[in-house]
């Protein structure tokens, strides 16, 4: 009997708790998603309003395959359960970092991005510039990749490889690709980024993520990068 009370009285306890503490917890996440956004196009120093910045800077819209847009709410979309979709049917969520003074003009574009490593599940947001090509910057979490091996593209030291980096040669996709192996200079090569030593099957995850949701962007990059060409002739 004293033991089925106090199972009844701490499960009771844990129960309140967790409810109780939610709200909070789905704050912190969702500050979270929108620090990892930001990170990509500015740097955010100790003390940002994290909140603020974004509600000023950051227009959430959401796409189909084909760039249209779609009435849903980018916060919304699980880019996870958008995974298990044929690409053609996912939802597809972008975040428009707009310039301060002329709310119109979209300085980079972010995307967010889902794959799979060596051992679980990779995921990240990459920026482009407003050319819609070049790389501003990235942001990869991974779940269980190997400390010191493939957990390294969630470092600061990897992910600042792929900025200045293309994803279109002329007018035709071509990603960016992390090779094999590592202490390669790929500077005078706008598709390819330095590898990670003894990480070989996770930097395949991470080319394959990248290469597969640029395509699924596609129309989307090909029309603003065109509308942005005219504009600036």
């Amino acid at each position: 009997m004293y033991s089925a009370i106090l199972t009844i009285v701490c499960g009771g306890l844990l129960a309140f708790a967790s409810q109780a503490l939610k709200p909070r917890q789905d704050a912190n996440i969702e500050l979270e998603r929108k620090s990892n956004i930001l990170s990509t196009v500015v740097v955010l120093e100790k003390g940002t309003d994290i909140t603020t910045l974004y509600q000023t800077r950051i227009r959430e819209l959401v796409i189909d395959f084909n760039g249209n847009p779609v009435d849903k709410k980018a916060a919304d979309v699980n880019v996870g359960a958008e995974y298990k979709k044929r690409p053609e049917d996912r939802l597809l969520p972008i975040y428009e970092f707009l310039s301060a003074t002329d709310p119109n003009k979209v300085e980079s574009a972010v995307i967010p991005v889902f794959g799979f490593g060596l051992w679980n599940t990779i995921a990240g947001y990459v920026a482009l510039e407003s050319d819609f090509n070049t790389i501003k910057g990235v942001s990869y979490s991974h779940v269980g990749e190997t400390p010191g091996l493939g957990a390294r593209i969630a470092s600061a030291e990897i992910q600042d490889r792929y900025k200045g980096k293309q994803i279109f040669q002329a007018t035709t996709l071509v990603s960016v690709v992390m090779q094999k192996g590592e202490g390669m200079d790929y500077s005078q090569d706008p598709h390819k980024v330095d590898g990670m030593s003894g990480a070989t099957l996770t930097a395949k995850g991470v080319n394959n993520m990248l290469k597969e949701y640029f395509g699924c962007y596609q129309k989307y990059l090909e029309k603003n990068k065109g509308t942005n060409q005219q504009a600036n002739l």
